[in-house]
């Protein structure tokens, strides 16, 4: 594919505006732009010799100061989070303090340096003028800092939406294990003979299971309460296939708050999945999962622990750790830095503590 001049000098002139590689370059050309405007002013004339230079200097440095004030205090914690009225009050209030400090360094500090009389209303025109060059610095430092906050959400989103298609694509491939449901509905066979009541029972169990795999996870959220459903059917199916397996899922929340809390489908899918493997006991001894899930000041913490075997391995390690490094990588798409994963490990328990805000 061939791109003409101009496409390829706009695509430059996008990514050197916001791409981190050019962070260093970026900032010194700004800089040296700005150095060379404050150049050009008429303030730093008034005064002999070296001074001059001091002043000069003075002045940049505390115009610079502000302008990055505004770029990484008041544009992230106030315009970004929609606090516009706040924002403008302290650029304002920023801007005025700025001026008045300059004009009190004049009459103060290089006042005996001067080369002339200055008639107050020059002095305050050259203060002014130096002052007003840096209104259109700030709006398009400011704007500078809307564009490449707008690229990087956007590309997290389009990483986000790939990474959930790709995901979504090998969940369809998985998901319905042919070897499973072979098993379950050797399992229900057997039981229709024994025992029709729990066999019942166990193709209603499997049936929400395949209803949850098909419609709710094709959605953006699901409640926590069908993703705490999902996962009992799917720990009650497979402790109808493996005998001395025990499981229990805790919650310490209100009902109301879990039948209100919404959180990304088959979030905590691959966490179980890994414990019922890692729990399997080749000797017969008893195996366990056990998982907690609760809310507190706006954050969901979730365990899971697992007992385990040290004569058992899992076969598909490949895809067990794939697995881990994907929903670990959604993790970070949807909540950034926000959320926090830890997995432990030893000879007995394997246990994973999960904490993303609602």
């Amino acid at each position: 594919m061939k791109y003409s001049p101009w496409k390829f000098e706009e695509t430059f002139v996008m990514d050197f505006l916001v791409e981190a590689k050019y962070g260093f370059r970026r900032h010194l050309l700004f800089l040296i732009f700005f150095f060379f405007l404050i150049y050009s002013a008429r303030f730093w004339h008034w005064y002999a010799g070296i001074y001059q230079y001091y002043v000069l200097f003075f002045v940049y440095t505390v115009l610079i100061a502000m302008v990055y004030i505004n770029i990484y205090v008041l544009v992230p914690r106030f315009f970004f989070k929609t606090k516009y009225v706040t924002y403008l009050a302290l650029l304002v209030l920023m801007g005025i303090m700025g001026l008045n400090f300059i004009g009190y360094s004049f009459r103060h500090l290089f006042e005996d340096f001067r080369t002339q009389y200055i008639p107050k209303d020059n002095e305050r025109g050259g203060i002014y003028e130096g002052v007003l060059m840096c209104i259109p610095i700030i709006l398009t430092t400011t704007t500078i800092k809307l564009l490449q906050k707008w690229i990087s959400d956007n590309k997290r989103i389009n990483e986000l939406s790939n990474l959930t298609m790709s995901m979504e694509l090998n969940e369809l491939r998985n998901q319905i294990n042919p070897h499973f449901l072979f098993n379950m509905l050797n399992n229900v066979k057997a039981l229709i003979r024994t025992d029709p009541a729990k066999a019942s029972v166990v193709i209603v169990k499997l049936s929400e299971f395949l209803r949850y795999q098909l419609y709710e996870n094709s959605e953006e959220k699901t409640l926590l309460t069908s993703e705490i459903d999902f996962l009992s059917n799917f720990l009650n199916l497979e402790k109808i296939r493996r005998d001395n397996f025990s499981f229990d899922i805790h919650t310490e929340v209100d009902k109301r708050i879990v039948n209100s809390t919404f959180i990304p489908p088959n979030l905590f899918t691959t966490f179980v999945e890994n414990a019922v493997k890692h729990s399997v006991d080749l000797s017969g001894k008893e195996s366990y999962v056990k998982i907690e899930i609760n809310i507190e000041n706006k954050q969901l913490y979730f365990v899971c622990v697992n007992s385990r075997s040290v004569d058992y391995s899992v076969s598909d390690k490949k895809s067990s750790g794939l697995g881990l490094a994907n929903i670990t990588r959604r993790l970070e798409l949807l909540y950034s830095d926000t959320f926090d994963l830890k997995i432990e490990s030893d000879d007995k328990e394997y246990s994973v503590n999960l904490k993303i805000p609602v």
